[in-house]
């Protein structure tokens, strides 16, 4: 499996000037290359090498190599909507192949610039250090909040699945981020109280607008995106843990278009645009890869109002978000952990009521994000 790992560059102030110099030219000529291209309608690299090579090397002084990686980055970022004229950021990343980047040793790495080769020191945590000797293909040179970074991919051993009998039933939801048919719930109160707190924050700053409070702004923007990342990471390594060490699958709700299914108050508009239940699915299934286990996902209609006692599905089976009481049998419980329970039987006893299982593998391309900030 290939997963993306982020090492941190450690340039003096000469090396960063060149880095940044080099990232300022190199997307200049992506712009350039992309005006090109949206005139002639044409995303083929080929035709656009043999049109704008040797000019984009005079014009911004960039190598043989790096102006053939421009043409290839603006060819992919032209790809996804043709109907736009794509434009780069002057500190947009860079992608670096093994004729302009090479190892040199376990601390020192050697990127080529417009103005020659620089031999760059780096660090990295104890969780890339142990997955840094499966390199493969490119790497990304990365300038944020004025750091440079590689994103570096690595390709790693999948562990084989064996046979699932069982699975432990995840129920995913904004109140609790998680909860198991174990009967276990992750509070996503911490999570929710920094989110009000930041939107509180963030509206007092905007409307104050002076310079300080832009400064400030800026500071904070990725403040909450990464506590929540982290929170989401945390949950999801300790849920398949658990699956692993109780020999068990994971099920989980396929939650694939829900926001544009479902409404709610403009009260909770900003809460539940900020639910990131795609990004703990994202984590829960690479982890479960490397672990070896099985995850699948269950169609989520009436799982919240199914009695698993008797098999009543009514609406008012739920009377409120936090409790569930049949009105049939009487089967009375909290919500979510029925819920979840309702998600486990329908991965045991595939094909179910709830609808068709499917094995849960998204493409490698929507993991990567995600998967290179892991610590």
């Amino acid at each position: 499996m290939l997963q993306t790992l982020f090492v941190k560059l450690l340039p003096d102030e000469t090396q960063a000037d060149a880095l940044l110099q080099t990232m300022e030219k190199f997307n200049a000529a992506c712009n350039h290359i992309a005006t090109v291209a949206f005139e002639l309608k044409t995303a083929n690299k080929i035709r656009l090498q043999k049109i704008v090579y040797r000019e984009i090397r005079e014009r911004f002084g960039l190598s043989s190599q790096m102006a053939v990686r421009a043409i290839a980055k603006t060819c992919e970022a032209y790809k996804r909507d043709r109907a736009i004229l794509p434009t780069f950021r002057p500190h947009g990343s860079i992608p670096y192949d093994q004729r302009i980047l090479s190892w040199k040793g376990p601390d020192r790495v050697s990127l080529l610039t417009v103005s020659g080769r620089v031999v760059v020191p780096f660090v990295m945590g104890a969780y890339q250090a142990e997955r840094f000797h499966d390199l493969r293909g490119q790497a990304k040179l990365v300038y944020r909040d004025g750091k440079f970074f590689l994103a570096v991919i690595v390709d790693l051993p999948e562990t084989p699945l064996g046979t699932t009998e069982d699975f432990i039933g995840v129920d995913l939801g904004i109140v609790n981020i998680l909860a198991d048919s174990d009967g276990e719930t992750y509070s996503g109160r911490r999570v929710n109280m920094l989110r009000d707190r930041h939107a509180r924050l963030r509206a007092k700053l905007q409307q104050k607008g002076t310079k300080s409070a832009k400064r400030l702004l800026k500071k904070r923007r990725t403040a909450e995106s990464r506590f929540g990342r982290d929170v989401n990471h945390c949950r999801s390594k300790r849920l398949v843990a658990k699956a692993k060490d109780t020999s068990r699958g994971i099920a989980m709700e396929d939650l694939q278009g829900i926001r544009q299914r479902t409404t709610v108050r403009k009260a909770q508009r900003r809460v539940h645009h900020s639910w990131s239940f795609n990004q703990i699915r994202m984590f829960v299934t690479y982890k479960a890869l490397l672990a070896g286990v099985e995850v699948v996902l269950v169609d989520p209609r009436n799982t919240s109002r199914t009695c698993p006692g008797c098999g009543c599905v009514d609406k008012r089976n739920r009377p409120s978000r936090d409790r569930f009481l049949c009105v049939s049998c009487g089967l009375a419980g909290p919500a979510d952990s029925i819920a979840s329970e309702n998600i486990r039987r329908a991965a045991v006893n595939r094909p179910n009521a709830a609808g068709t299982n499917q094995s849960c593998r998204p493409p490698i391309c929507k993991l990567a994000p995600f998967m290179g900030l892991v610590v």
